[in-house]
């Protein structure tokens, strides 16, 4: 199914509708022909955020892991990040 879209004034004309469809499915909306936002569900975005805080997550475990295996220590850090002036 294609993402439904909305022109910005169909949106705030009809936002019952638009509201409505965003709960079925994520609705793009246009200004002037151009992308300026998609509406979802509650749902779909504490889904995303979920998505993305455990993909960050993880590349923090992987750089911290590879810093380490580098030798990267606290003591290394803590010197790189000293204000010498």
């Amino acid at each position: 199914m294609a993402m439904q879209t909305f022109t910005a004034n169909e949106a705030k004309t009809n936002f019952g509708e638009f509201i409505d469809r965003a709960q079925k499915g994520p609705v793009r909306v246009t200004r002037r022909d151009r992308v300026v936002g998609v509406m979802v569900s509650a749902d779909d975005y504490e889904a995303m955020r979920a998505f993305y805080a455990n993909r960050l997550q993880h590349t923090l475990v992987q750089t911290a892991d590879h810093a380490a295996a580098q030798g990267m220590t606290p003591a290394v850090l803590a010197d790189l990040l000293a204000d010498e002036s």
